[in-house]
């Protein structure tokens, strides 16, 4: 398993494996030809950036049973999801401002990220795994008393389009199996607020991107964030939050 980053070092955008807190520097494409220069960076000595560029953010919404039965919710029998546009992007490190002029509820949801590896469109459930280039974690940040704001309309884009809403990060970890026992859990302030397994999901990852490149082609870099579960809660100003995937990575950032 590789954990890719892309950084700046030397006044460049640079991309590489990162392991024992140690940039092993490539060149080339990420999602393309690619080779190791030869050159290591120590992690502390760069600055970490979003370690892909997407041309947009999917996240789902009902994707986990838990969260389903606990709030009464129906079993969708398609991928429900919205898009994040590009001014919510991200990474490790970035504050999460607080909307202009808002003054409610602001939540975190700690969730699996799909990072798409090749331009694709209506894939077969069986080569799923051939068009995903791996795993990240995400922040998809929501400012909860939007969405229902107007009883006729559920404010999706609004409520979760705001700048830096949409944070993933810092690595994609490559030859993972989202099949396997991974949990995402999510700290405030050092105190666990999430804490569920990968394997609740109703839509599993190869599901979601079979189904969804169906209604849609999905560009290399695209980012699906797979829902959440419970335990989501609010966030005060100066808050920090860290969204953690054993074997993916530990994605940190403050409200601010």
């Amino acid at each position: 398993m590789a954990r890719w980053v892309r950084f700046e070092a030397a006044g460049a955008t640079r991309f590489g494996t990162l392991a024992d807190g140690t940039i092993a520097e490539y060149e080339g494409e990420l999602f393309g030809e690619n080779r190791a220069t030869g050159r290591e960076f120590a992690v502390a000595d760069v600055r970490l950036l979003m370690p892909c560029q997407p041309s947009k953010m999917i996240g789902l919404w009902n994707n986990f049973h838990e969260r389903a039965v606990l709030e009464n919710l129906h079993t969708p029998e398609h991928p429900l999801y919205f898009l994040k546009p590009a001014n919510t992007f991200a990474g490790e490190g970035d504050p999460i401002p607080r909307p202009t002029g808002y003054d409610g509820m602001v939540v975190f949801e700690g969730e699996l990220g799909i990072v798409i590896g090749k331009r694709c469109k209506d894939v077969p459930l069986v080569d799923a795994p051939g068009v995903i280039f791996g795993y990240t974690c995400v922040n998809d940040v929501t400012s909860r008393d939007l969405l229902k704001r107007d009883p006729v309309f559920v404010h999706w884009t609004r409520a979760k389009g705001a700048d830096n809403f949409g944070v993933f990060g810092p690595s994609i970890a490559t030859d993972l199996d989202p099949a396997s026992l991974l949990r995402v859990r999510v700290e405030l302030n050092g105190v666990e607020k999430q804490n569920y397994p990968v394997t609740d999901m109703i839509f599993s990852p190869y599901e979601i991107v079979s189904r969804i490149s169906h209604d849609m082609t999905l560009e290399a870099g695209d980012v699906i964030a797979c829902g959440t579960s419970v335990g989501v809660c609010g966030m005060q100003d100066g808050d920090t939050v860290v969204v953690s995937i054993a074997g993916v990575g530990e994605l940190t950032n403050r409200f601010a």
